[in-house]
């Protein structure tokens, strides 16, 4: 045997563990994804059984725009509705008064040059 014998072969050991490094990380992932569509498609099941059609309507518009204000908003909706705080379904009006307090919660932040 020579030396390039052992380094061919340590080097191929290498490859191997590196392809099962990656075929676990890419299941990995592909778990997660499945997660996040299940919560997702079981998120838009809620909401469309608490909201009206033009509350829905309202949420995608926004969520167009803002998605990241959307998802906080329909998880605040969605906690409205478990808690039974609201009147069920939600309508436009409510979802309307809904943005305005989210709106007066938040917090503006400037960045001044000096």
């Amino acid at each position: 045997m020579s030396g390039d014998d052992i380094g061919e072969e340590e080097l191929e050991q290498l490859r191997r563990r590196r392809l099962a490094e990656l075929q676990r990380a890419a299941s990995e992932e592909d778990r997660r994804a499945d997660a996040h569509q299940q919560v997702q498609v079981q998120k838009q099941a809620i909401l469309k059984r608490i909201l009206t059609v033009e509350a829905r309507q309202r949420l995608t518009n926004i969520k167009m725009v803002k998605p990241e204000f959307a998802d906080q908003l329909e998880l605040q909706l969605i906690q409205l509705a478990q808690s039974g705080r609201v009147k069920l379904p939600i309508s436009d009006a409510q979802l309307k008064d809904a943005l305005v307090r989210m709106q007066s919660q938040r917090k503006d932040i400037t960045i001044r040059r000096m």
